[in-house]
């Protein structure tokens, strides 16, 4: 008997996991019309316009700085003008800013692929997480919960062996799953781009970007899957999984969120998973603590921000995904399955 293949059929076979593979196509298939029917191909009076627009403003931010640098200076008196401008003026400085005005930010109505795919390569992570988390649970919990796991070890009775291969079909699954939906899903979007949009030509730093996003997404998607699977097979059940996730987000993301808040706690941030996952998908996050400035004993100026980047981040996710897989390993060889 081929354990791999079995479990791959009985994967395949469960209605769940074809509901949610129909559910990814289907808002695949919304969010594509939906860009087609609201884009438009631009004229070339639009473009025009938008091009002058944004050298305009591309202006104003220079003229903003070289004020801020006079004000700092000394050469306009502060009673000139009636503009506030900080100590550091780096923060107006048009090179040191994310990013430029370009004429794609003023063309309304037009689907821009350059400027568009980043924030749809995150929607579908986030619905990719939602599938991979879903049908991990769902995968174990429903075998646990009916006793298909111990007909599958009356025909290979070992029981590391059997979760491990159902773990590894699962994780082997969902990943080729994510990375042929992503590889549509951006393709789809190309085109849109090219055909009834305003195409552009994304250089390499762009496709370095959009790539590590997309790795580091499919790197989440695996873990949550993982995540789902762990916890399900703790508690035997799909519900399990679902009622840990459910309680997480109220319990400590939103209540101890607001205790922490009324405590005073610093750098709160840092104790939420969500903000680690951010860190990992972005890179870098940067987050606000006014408490940061009123502790601190130095004499340069204080900005109140502190950052978490993405190797600390992804410590705390494998942390947490490994020691609950190993948990739920452990558990599983000694547990009475009846």
């Amino acid at each position: 008997m081929n354990l791999v293949r079995a479990e791959l059929e009985r994967l395949s076979a469960r209605r769940f996991v074809q509901l949610m593979v129909v559910l990814l196509a289907l808002a695949f298939a919304v969010t594509a019309a939906t860009t087609l029917a609201g884009s438009h191909r631009p004229s070339e009076a639009e473009l025009s316009s938008a091009r002058t627009q944004a050298a305009e403003a591309l202006q104003g931010m220079e003229a903003t700085h070289q004020q801020c640098l006079a004000r700092q200076n000394g050469v306009i008196p502060p009673g000139d003008a009636g503009d506030y401008f900080p100590t550091d003026c780096s923060e107006f400085d048009p090179i040191r800013q994310d990013r430029l005005p370009i004429a794609a930010d003023y063309l309304p109505g037009v689907f821009s692929f350059e400027q568009q795919a980043r924030p749809l390569l995150y929607f579908l992570i986030a619905f990719l997480v939602l599938f991979g988390f879903l049908v991990g649970a769902s995968y174990v919990g429903a075998d646990l919960n009916s006793g298909g796991v111990v007909n599958l070890l009356l025909w290979r009775p070992r029981r590391l062996t059997v979760l491990g291969t159902k773990l590894g079909t699962l994780l082997g699954t969902v990943l080729a799953l994510a990375v042929a939906a992503s590889l549509v899903y951006l393709a789809t979007f190309w085109v849109i781009g090219q055909t009834a949009g305003l195409g552009g030509q994304p250089g390499d730093d762009f496709w370095r970007s959009l790539g590590a996003v997309h790795g580091r997404g499919l790197v989440l998607v695996l873990l949550a899957t993982a995540l789902g699977f762990a916890i399900a097979t703790l508690g035997r059940h799909t519900s399990a999984a679902l009622g840990a996730a459910a309680a997480y987000a109220v319990v400590w993301e939103l209540g101890a969120r607001l205790v922490l808040e009324i405590v005073d706690a610093r750098r709160p941030d840092r104790l939420m998973l969500s903000s680690h996952i951010a860190a990992w998908l972005n890179g870098e996050v940067r987050f606000w603590d006014n408490r940061l400035c009123t502790s601190s004993s130095g004499t340069g100026p204080c900005s109140g921000f502190y950052s978490l980047t993405w190797g600390p981040s992804l410590v705390v996710l494998l942390a947490i995904t490994g020691g609950l897989t190993v948990a739920a390993f452990a558990v599983f060889r000694r547990r009475d399955l009846l």
